[in-house]
């Protein structure tokens, strides 16, 4: 477990180092004043695409011998409404679910309130997902 802490405390340090948790930066994404956020994302689209990439080509495999076969999931309109969501939740909080541990671990203690809402809806979420569009 203690590889995963580990692990987890790196990831924090470079989400909080490289100021994509900085509330000012998605703003300014947002209001498309910078390229700062969109480089990133887009680096991080990239280099997932070069992954399964070079995955398929070569027929990686885990560390136990199991084949990785990348799932395909069908469209379904139930994304554009969760994809709404998601980013008006981002911009008006300024936190996506991500970083929400680090951005409490720099010290923004009212990103607690942000992440009892994430939690609060996906537990609503729970409670109403055979009623919502899939």
């Amino acid at each position: 477990m203690i590889k995963y802490f580990l692990s987890g405390v790196l990831f924090g340090v470079i989400l909080v180092k490289s100021e994509v948790v900085s509330w000012w930066r998605i703003q300014e994404m947002f209001r498309l004043e910078s390229f700062h956020m969109y480089g990133v994302i887009g680096s991080a689209v990239v280099t997932g695409i070069l992954s399964i990439w070079i995955i398929k080509k070569f027929r990686i495999r885990t560390w136990g011998g199991e084949p990785i076969v990348p799932k395909t999931v069908p469209f379904q309109k139930g994304q554009i409404f969760g994809g709404l969501l998601f980013g008006f939740g981002w911009a008006i909080t300024g936190a996506c679910p991500g970083p929400l541990f680090a951005l409490i671990g720099a010290g923004f203690d009212v990103i607690v309130v942000t992440l009892l809402s994430a939690v609060a809806g996906t537990y609503v979420y729970g409670l109403l997902r055979e009623k919502l569009p899939h």
